[in-house]
């Protein structure tokens, strides 16, 4: 019975090991977007359908499986009604060594009678390169923008790494 308790006490720990998730957190600064289109919905005042595209740098890097966050590329679509904006979209951000991560994000934006904005929402990891192929994660982010659309974001989350491929076996000689 004690050699079966420590069996499982074993088990437990190297799964708890083998899934363990790694903080991260960063600050982006956006510049204004490259591409920003808005058309009017028609239906009532203050509703319409809006499209944006933009880069970011990481003033504040995160750091993933030993790679620090350079640059974004992000792409969105949202939907406002008046000051309230529900947003969804992905973006791509471009590590130290020049593999890339890309993100699912959602989220909410209010909007200020003078055009600047404070916004939240929660990220999750869509695919990756490279060293980090296979990495899952996910997140929340923050921040504030102006009203040219340029502003800050706070990204903070957990990840794991994938786990390594085993080694392939050689075949047995014939």
């Amino acid at each position: 019975m004690r050699k079966l308790s420590f069996t499982l006490l074993m088990v437990c720990a190297f799964a708890a090991s083998a899934s363990a998730q790694t903080k991260m957190s960063g600050k982006q600064d956006c510049a204004k977007p490259d591409t920003q289109q808005s058309v009017d919905v028609g239906d009532k005042p203050g509703h319409a359908l809006m499209l944006q595209k933009g880069s970011c740098t990481w003033g504040t890097p995160y750091e993933m499986a030993g790679l620090k966050a350079v640059s974004s590329i992000y792409a969105s679509t949202s939907e406002a009604w008046g000051a309230n904006v529900t947003e969804h979209g992905y973006a791509t951000d471009t590590m130290d060594n020049g593999d890339t991560i890309s993100e699912k994000y959602t989220g909410t934006i209010t909007v200020a009678k003078d055009g600047t904005a404070t916004f939240h929402g929660t990220w999750t990891v869509s695919s990756a390169t490279g060293k980090l192929k296979g990495v899952s994660g996910s997140g929340t982010y923050g921040g504030t923008a102006a009203a040219d659309g340029s502003g800050s974001i706070d990204v903070r989350g957990t990840y794991t790494t994938a786990k390594p491929a085993a080694a392939a076996k050689p075949a047995p000689a014939s």
